[in-house]
């Protein structure tokens, strides 16, 4: 039998990493790799590596009217997948680094990436390690009330590979951007990729090296 978590269906906080404001809400349901949270308007989806602390609110008296899951339940255990494919599709808002959150549509889920495309980005492709959290929104939202019309849904440009490394190598020699361009020296030709170590020639010439871990997200301007 499920194990059933003691702060199931309580008013919670939550400490995640990367983000230095507490998370509030009603801790929906868990699973082995991720939570749900309902915060009062919305379902946020938060992969349980990130998790730092989670402890029961000083507030778990409030009463939050929780709507139904924007998925169908499954008789199956919750798990980071298994939302990523129910969420293609449906505009969302991911949050990954810095204070900036990307709105658009989860195009594609492969080994250990998955590809997002935005309206302001156009296609980004997001390690799983690194994403933050996810918050679906209703099917009748569209992002920046944008008309199917204004914002079509297109395919990746890009090949896509399994793997989130063999994606990478397959972007040797083009004009890349990491990470959302927080970081100038984070944008810029990728040259080469040697046991873990990224080549990035930027604006003035010159190499940059950054490990292959600490990379989040990489997109073509």
């Amino acid at each position: 039998m499920k194990h059933r978590h003691p702060l199931l269906d309580r008013y919670v906080e939550l400490d995640i990493s990367g983000k230095s404001i507490t998370i509030q809400g009603k801790l929906i349901d868990m699973g082995q790799d991720i939570l749900v949270i309902h915060n009062g308007t919305q379902f946020l989806y938060i992969p349980l590596i990130h998790v730092q602390q989670l402890r029961l609110s000083k507030a778990d008296t409030q009463e939050i009217q929780v709507p139904d899951l924007p998925f169908e339940p499954q008789n199956d255990p919750i798990s980071y997948r298994k939302v990523l494919m129910n969420a293609k599709g449906m505009f969302s808002e991911i949050y990954i680094t810095g204070n900036q959150s990307i709105h658009g549509y989860l195009t594609s889920v492969m080994n250990d990436f998955f590809v997002f495309y935005s309206p302001v980005y156009h296609s980004v492709i997001v390690s799983l390690q690194h994403l933050k959290f996810l918050i679906p929104y209703n099917p009748n939202v569209t992002p920046y009330t944008l008309t199917p019309e204004q914002f079509p849904l297109k395919p990746s440009p890009i090949t896509l590979a399994r793997t989130f490394d063999q994606q990478l190598r397959k972007l040797i020699g083009e004009f890349v951007i990491l990470d959302l361009g927080e970081n100038p020296n984070k944008i810029g030709v990728l040259k080469s990729i040697d046991q873990n170590i990224i080549e990035l020639s930027t604006a003035g010439g010159n190499s940059v090296y950054l490990h292959f871990d600490h990379v989040k997200t990489v997109h073509l301007p």
